[in-house]
């Protein structure tokens, strides 16, 4: 059974705790650390946008297209669907010469309340702009189109059913993610997203190897390496991108930079790079809860292993140990790391 991670505490008394494991490795798969079952497979779900963008770069792509930082950040986003994401993947769109029905992500409401309401106060519905994955299949389109146009072939009749296993841009999306983690995705369990994308089972150890190369390009390819420095690159610039107002991803990213990569996954997963220390975080919450309890576990490993200074502890303090309050305003209790994840450094 995998060790309690997150204890709920009203008052003093546990409440509620949160199971799960987590496996911090190298680059070469050694392992920092390991709590529970890092070998079962999971499925990472969006927290794996990094590695499915890599083709982007790495393919040339992204040069062709002229993508900003602000593009190729929310290419690895699981946004908010407020404005400034959605003009932004409507400009990748466009400078692909393509518009919204270009993407097969489907379509949702903002999870931006505010975002959401201006919409309905317009009597306007969401478009697929507003799908949290609309920057990751923006960049899926620009590297069909790229495939196409090197093919002689018109972009708009090659990219249709880009989601399927078996179309070559998801093809190119899976050989990346399987070259990264060194997971064999013919062998592994496989489902389909939220975004209609394929998904595979992948072991926690094999995730973090994958974004312990993110962090340092060891073990990628020249031009995935590139790839990589210049995505986390993008998304410490442009951090509001990668999630937006109020989510944990932003808040962390905005003040560490490219200290820290971090990527959230439905499911209760999580999954970050470390370039500083050359490592890699894959975390699993047992129960599938990731706005409570995975957050805590990640900012507990982001206070262990990358906070240096006071500005850094200011930061981190209301995520590692997140106040419950009551409909008063008055504090009741926390969200608080449990024994398990004392042991970090």
């Amino acid at each position: 059974m995998n060790p309690v991670l997150v204890q709920v505490l009203r008052g003093s008394a546990i409440e509620s705790f949160h199971r799960g494991a987590m496996a911090i490795v190298d680059a070469d798969g050694a392992v920092h650390t390991a709590l529970g079952d890092i070998d079962r497979p999971i499925f990472p779900r969006s927290a794996v946008k990094a590695l499915q963008a890599l083709p982007l770069v790495a393919s040339g792509a992204a040069d062709r297209f002229g993508l900003s930082d602000e593009a190729l950040a929310l290419a690895c986003a699981s946004h908010n669907g407020e404005p400034a994401h959605t003009a932004t993947a409507a400009a990748v769109l466009a400078q692909a010469g393509l518009d919204d029905s270009a993407l097969e992500c489907g379509t949702h409401w903002p999870y931006h309340e505010a975002s959401s309401r201006a919409l309905a106060r317009k009597r306007q519905g969401p478009s697929a702009l507003h799908n949290n994955c609309s920057g990751k299949h923006a960049g899926f389109v620009c590297v069909g189109c790229l495939m196409a146009l090197d093919a002689g072939r018109e972009p708009a009749e090659f990219l249709r059913g880009y989601v399927k296993p078996e179309h070559p841009v998801m093809r190119e999306i899976s050989a990346a993610l399987q070259s990264a983690t060194g997971c064999d995705l013919a062998n592994a369990p496989t489902g389909t997203d939220g975004c209609s994308i394929p998904t595979f089972g992948i072991p926690l150890r094999q995730l973090a190897r994958g974004f312990a190369r993110l962090a340092s390009g060891q073990g990628l390819s020249p031009a995935d390496a590139t790839a990589a420095k210049r995505l986390r690159q993008a998304v410490a610039r442009a951090p509001f991108m990668v999630a937006g107002s109020g989510r944990f991803d932003t808040k962390v990213m905005q003040h560490f930079g490219e200290r820290v990569f971090c990527k959230v996954g439905a499911e209760g997963v999580y999954c970050a790079a470390l370039p500083t220390r050359g490592l890699g975080v894959a975390i699993k919450v047992d129960d599938g809860n990731t706005a409570r309890a995975a957050e805590v576990v990640m900012a507990s490993v982001i206070e262990a292993l990358a906070q240096r200074d006071d500005a850094d502890a200011a930061v981190l303090r209301d995520l590692v140990r997140v106040p419950l309050t009551n409909w008063n305003g008055i504090e009741v209790g926390s969200v608080a790391p449990a024994e398990a994840l004392s042991r970090l450094a």
